[in-house]
């Protein structure tokens, strides 16, 4: 099977940077995996289609799938930049040839423990490769050593464990509700979805709640997020798009799985409100925060929990609309928010700083890379003909059609404060005048690349969303909605 050859290329990538010497050839072979990767789930989704079960472990159904493309994406785009990137640091003597082998071992063991979450048919394993993730992650976060990194590496491990402990409370309120109710002992997501009718709902609601926050907690929901910034923030550039693009996502799929067993077993509203709840808390803390922020990469942690918070009120509105714009998010956002992490790690390293009052005539300084960086402010910010915009449409057609107008305004508010806030902040970074001491340069050729595919995947599903891409969302909200 094809999935099984993706877990194979990422745990190839992850041995290879101790076969050779050179860090060149490490992110050479690094984007060749990541890419054949892509085109493998490219060619299951588009051709082969979703094979559902593939044995007693694993399990690659449409909700899979969706996700798996998603992480394959930004994977691609991180593995593109990280080569230069990487190869920068190593010229400026940041770090050396063998802690480049370690970058690299440790970029793919985390893309590869990212693969397993949306994998595993067992939600205990599902946990564990949740935990693999933060273990993973959390070396990438502190990879400098300075101590604000590892002070970030710290609070993201403590904060994510705790919360992680909350979800394996979640995870084993389920089995026993099972248990007790059926006899069952299994913790295979189907098994458990035959027989939630006859699940205790009372033990369900509160097992749900352990779920969604635990999992909420990695996932960046407010009030739960307080890691997110500090990490984001102190990782290194491709570890923060992947962070914020795909790791958010893992967290927001595990719940999702959990839901639907939820909702055949208390009904869709009881978990429906609560999803709406965090989601428009989420959305409200990013709101403040994004205003006041100083620090580029620290705006854009923010702005991770803001898209969490968007992805949850579609969530929480249920309906076909509803879920299908919110699984729509999780792409449009991914992409989107990969290429605002390059371009802004791009910036502070030309300029030495993320202080955005510091940072000033991008546009002159770095042509390309500022250029892309205005596309980026613009789709963020949720304007035609970017994807985010009709994602996020999406989402609020399926709340006006269901006649939640206080959800609504709600929703149209903070975003319309949230990309105010983004415009005043990135004026001054694009247009003002350039520092006498800023050189323009050009980017090298695997940067452009990535910010190409990332910019054409923004544009090209805001015009229209390809027709292998709609069945698979379609299938995937037809697992979520139980149809």
């Amino acid at each position: 099977m094809l999935i099984y050859l993706v877990l194979l290329i990422n745990a190839f990538c992850a041995v290879v940077p101790w076969l050779t010497r050179r860090h060149q050839a490490m992110g050479a072979v690094n984007i060749a995996g990541h890419l054949a990767a892509f085109v493998l789930v490219l060619v299951q989704i588009a051709v082969l289609g979703a094979p559902g079960r593939l044995d007693s472990y694993f399990c690659a159904d449409a909700l899979s799938l969706f996700f798996i493309f998603t992480i394959a994406t930004v994977n691609l785009a991180a593995a593109l930049y990280s080569k230069d990137y990487i190869a920068g640091e190593v010229g400026e003597g940041l770090i050396g040839e063998g802690t480049a082998k370690l970058y690299y071992s440790l970029f793919n063991i985390f893309t590869l423990s990212m693969f397993l979450v949306t994998l595993v048919e067992n939600l205990g394993l599902m946990w564990v490769c949740v935990e693999m993730t933060t273990l993973a992650s959390a070396f990438l976060v502190g990879f400098h050593t300075t101590k604000k990194a590892i002070e970030a590496a710290w609070k993201y491990v403590i904060i994510c464990s705790v919360g992680l402990v909350l979800a394996l409370i979640g995870v084993i309120l389920f089995y026993y509700a099972l248990n007790t109710g059926t006899g069952a002992k299994t913790l295979n997501w189907h098994d458990m979805l035959l027989h939630a009718g006859n699940l205790d709902p009372h033990i369900v609601k509160i097992a749900f709640i352990f779920i969604l926050v635990g999992y909420g907690t990695k996932a960046g929901l407010a009030p739960m997020h307080s890691w997110l910034p500090d990490a984001h923030s102190q990782a290194l550039t491709p570890i923060s798009a992947l962070l914020s693009c795909v790791l958010l996502k893992t967290s927001v799929y595990a719940i999702l799985r959990f839901m639907v067993i939820t909702n055949k077993a208390v009904g869709v509203s009881y978990a429906a409100d609560l999803a709406l709840l965090f989601g428009i808390i989420s959305l409200g803390v990013s709101a403040a925060f994004i205003l006041v922020q100083k620090d580029i990469k620290r705006l854009l942690a923010y702005s991770s929990v803001e898209h969490i918070g968007i992805i949850f009120v579609g969530i929480g509105i249920a309906g076909p609309a509803g879920t299908f714009g919110a699984l729509y998010h999780v792409f449009n956002h991914a992409v989107t928010k990969a290429l605002m992490f390059f371009a802004a790690g791009s910036v502070a390293k030309k300029y030495g700083t993320h202080n955005m009052r510091n940072i000033r005539g991008v546009i002159a300084a770095m042509p390309f890379t500022g250029t892309f960086l205005l596309f980026g402010v613009f789709a963020l910010g949720g304007l035609p003909p970017f994807s985010i915009f009709m994602s996020e449409l999406t989402i609020l057609s399926g709340a006006f059609v269901q006649g939640r107008y206080l959800i609504s305004g709600l929703f149209m508010f903070f975003l319309a404060v949230i990309f105010g806030a983004l415009v005043h902040h990135f004026s001054g970074i694009l247009f003002e005048k350039k520092p006498k001491e800023i050189a323009a340069e050009s980017e090298p050729m695997a940067t452009k690349t990535a910010f190409i595919m990332l910019g054409g995947f923004m544009l090209a599903l805001g015009l229209g969303i390809p027709a292998f891409m709609v069945k698979l969302l379609h299938a995937a909200v037809n697992i979520l909605t139980g149809i």
